[in-house]
């Protein structure tokens, strides 16, 4: 009887072991859906900038942004996260890469090798893209200068370097699609802009105790992950600017108080200072239009 019940729990363990390796795989992209695709750089260049690609894979005193060389150091409770160089260098870049394997790291937060990379990597958000986007950023990319710079690895300690505890994380967070108001063309774009292409959400909305988003108080803001100080929330309750006043701002750091942006929103405003008008006021209108959460 007991050897039956041995042999039961041990069946019973196999088979939740078997559905959670399938459950929290690294997931892939259809080779097909990119295989028509042909990216058009110039149209990826204006992706790069709302995406803030160069925030985080340039250095900070670097003159040119397009050197993606990568460095940027994000500090957290699961430790210091350091973004990668992805220059099309073949070695130590993306240039060896596909467009499939640059679209399974957007979108699936895979990598080439088939493990997960961790959300520091804001996949999260990136995988709400279009698959144009994703063709058109990669063409752009390869346009830029390569970096013979090695990555240099996160500093991570036990449990949080383990990337197979990652697949449990998407699990519970990636498919959150698109949360805030998109009534109506701008307010669409303004959207896509905002939680998609250029993942504010990700620094401006709290988390919970997983490192997950709490969507219940979207753009609401939340503790600096590196301990010191707060990032400011951008709902219509905290952020009183008018559309113009946020779009000027996005264009020129500048402050209706006549301050100016400081922190890591002076290398946002550099980027989307690159979007055309319209583009920032659609993003402004988006944040007169969220619910007033605090």
């Amino acid at each position: 009887m007991i050897g039956r019940l041995v042999k039961g729990l041990i069946l019973v363990a196999l088979v939740v072991a078997a559905a959670g390796w399938v459950l929290t795989r690294p997931a892939t992209v259809e080779p097909e859906r990119f295989a028509t695709l042909t990216g058009d750089a110039a149209a990826g260049e204006a992706v790069f900038w709302a995406g803030g690609c160069a925030s985080c894979h340039t250095e900070s005193s670097a003159t040119d942004r397009t050197l993606l060389t990568g460095g940027y150091r994000i500090e957290s409770d699961f430790g210091t996260f350091v973004a990668p160089n992805i220059s099309p260098d073949p070695e130590h870049g993306i240039g060896g890469w596909s467009l499939t394997d640059f679209a399974n790291a957007m979108l699936e937060g895979t990598t080439p090798e088939g493990a997960h990379y961790f959300p520091s990597f804001p996949y999260g958000s990136y995988r709400l893209m279009a698959d144009q986007d994703v063709a058109d950023l990669w063409a752009y990319l390869q346009t830029l200068p390569p970096s013979d710079r090695p990555s240099v690895p996160h500093e991570l300690s036990l449990p949080f370097n383990l990337r197979m505890a990652v697949g449990g994380w998407k699990v519970l967070y990636l498919d959150r699609g698109l949360v805030g108001p998109g009534d109506g063309a701008q307010l669409e774009r303004g959207r896509y802009l905002v939680e998609a292409l250029g993942h504010c959400a990700e620094c401006h909305t709290p988390r919970d105790a997983f490192g997950g988003l709490d969507t219940t108080r979207w753009m609401a803001g939340a503790p600096n992950p590196s301990g010191r100080g707060r990032i400011p929330g951008l709902t219509p309750a905290q952020l009183t600017w008018s559309e113009g006043d946020i779009a000027y701002y996005l264009e020129t750091g500048f402050t209706p108080d006549f301050d100016s942006a400081g922190g890591g929103m002076a290398s946002v405003v550099k980027n989307l200072a690159n979007l055309t008008p319209e583009d920032r006021t659609a993003i402004a209108a988006y944040l007169k239009a969220l619910p007033a959460a605090e």
